[in-house]
C-alpha cells in the first residue's frame, strides 16, 4: 500500500470509530448533536489520530488497537477548534470553507459543543482502562488551553523567539506530541529510550506545523486555506514570519523536520510513514 493510500485508510478508519462514538442527530437534544457533528465533520485532515496510527504502525501495533485514541484525540482537537473560534476567542467567522460552529448554530450551542466533545473524549479513552494514555491526553489537552491562555495575553505584544517557541510548543505543540505518545503507549514494552525520540519527533514536527501555518497566514488565500488568510496580521499577533522574516522561518521549519526525522533512525522502514508526515507537514498548502 501507498502511503497516500495509508494515509486515506486511516482518515476513513478514523471517520468510522468517531461515527459511533458520537451521539445520533435523532437523539434529543438534536439541536446539539448535529452541532457536534457539525464541528467534527467539516473536512479535517485528521492529522493527530494519523499520527496515532502512523506511530503505532512504526511499532508494528495493529491498527484496530489504536481507533480508541485516535478518536478521543480527534475529539479533542475539534473541541479546542470550536471554542478557538468563539468571538471572545479568535472570533473566526469561517473554518475549512464553512462557517464556524457558533456561525452555523449559535455561541450558546458552540460553549456546549466543546463541552460535550472534550468530556466525550474521555469517556471514549477510558474504555483503554489504560491510566497513561488518559494522563497523556489530559497533558495534551492542559497544554494546548495553557497555549491559548499565553496567546491571548501575547496579543498585541512583542514576543522574543524564545517565547514564541514556549507558546506553540503549548498550543499547537501539545496536542501532537500527545498524539504520537498515545500511539507509542499501545505499545506495552516500549522503552523508555524509544519514548523519547518519539517524542523529540513529536515536537519538531509540532512547532514546524506552526511555523507553516504562520507561513500560509501570509502567502495562501483563503480559499486554499479554508479560512481567513490574513488574520494574524489583523488580530496583532506575533508569528515566525514577523519575528524571523519569511526565508529564515522556512529554514527554521525545514531545519525543525530534519532534526525529527533523524530521531526515527532506530525504527528503520516501518517508521517510513511518519517521516512522510513530517515532510508532508512543511510542504501542506492548506
Amino acid at each position: 500500500m501507498s502511503l497516500k493510500s495509508l494515509i486515506s485508510t486511516y482518515q476513513q478508519q478514523v471517520d468510522n470509530v468517531l461515527d459511533r462514538c458520537l451521539p445520533s442527530t435523532d437523539v434529543e437534544p438534536t439541536n446539539l448533536h448535529e452541532a457536534m457533528r457539525y464541528a467534527v465533520y467539516n473536512g479535517g485532515k485528521r492529522i493527530r489520530p494519523i499520527l496515532v496510527y502512523l506511530t503505532g504502525t512504526a511499532l508494528n501495533i495493529q491498527s484496530k488497537k489504536l481507533d480508541i485514541p485516535a478518536c478521543a484525540v480527534e475529539l479533542i482537537h475539534a473541541y479546542s477548534l470550536v471554542h478557538d473560534d468563539l468571538p471572545a476567542m479568535d472570533d473566526d467567522d469561517l473554518r475549512r470553507g464553512k462557517p464556524t460552529c457558533h456561525k452555523a448554530f449559535d455561541e450558546a450551542t458552540a460553549v456546549l459543543v466543546g463541552d460535550a466533545l472534550q468530556t466525550l473524549a474521555f469517556y471514549t479513552l477510558s474504555q483503554t482502562k489504560n491510566a497513561a494514555m488518559i494522563t497523556t491526553l489530559a497533558s495534551g489537552a492542559l497544554g494546548m488551553v495553557n497555549g491559548q491562555a499565553i496567546d491571548i495575553d501575547a496579543t498585541g505584544k512583542s514576543l522574543n523567539l524564545a517565547q514564541l517557541k514556549n507558546l506553540h510548543n503549548n498550543k499547537t505543540g501539545a496536542l501532537i506530541r500527545a498524539s504520537v505518545k498515545l500511539g507509542a503507549l499501545s505499545c506495552v514494552d516500549i522503552s523508555a529510550e524509544k519514548l523519547q525520540k518519539l517524542d523529540n519527533y513529536a515536537k519538531c514536527i509540532g512547532l514546524a506545523f506552526q511555523i507553516q501555518d504562520d507561513i500560509l497566514d501570509i502567502e495562501s488565500t483563503t480559499e486554499i486555506l479554508g479560512k481567513s488568510q490574513g488574520s494574524d496580521i489583523a488580530h496583532n499577533k506575533v508569528t515566525y514570519p514577523s519575528l524571523l522574516g519569511m526565508k529564515d522561518s522556512k529554514q527554521m521549519a525545514q531545519d525543525l523536520i530534519a532534526e525529527a526525522i533523524t530521531n526515527l533512525e532506530d525504527f528503520g522502514e516501518a517508521a517510513e510513514p511518519l517521516r512522510w508526515m513530517a515532510n508532508y507537514i512543511v510542504t501542506r498548502c492548506y
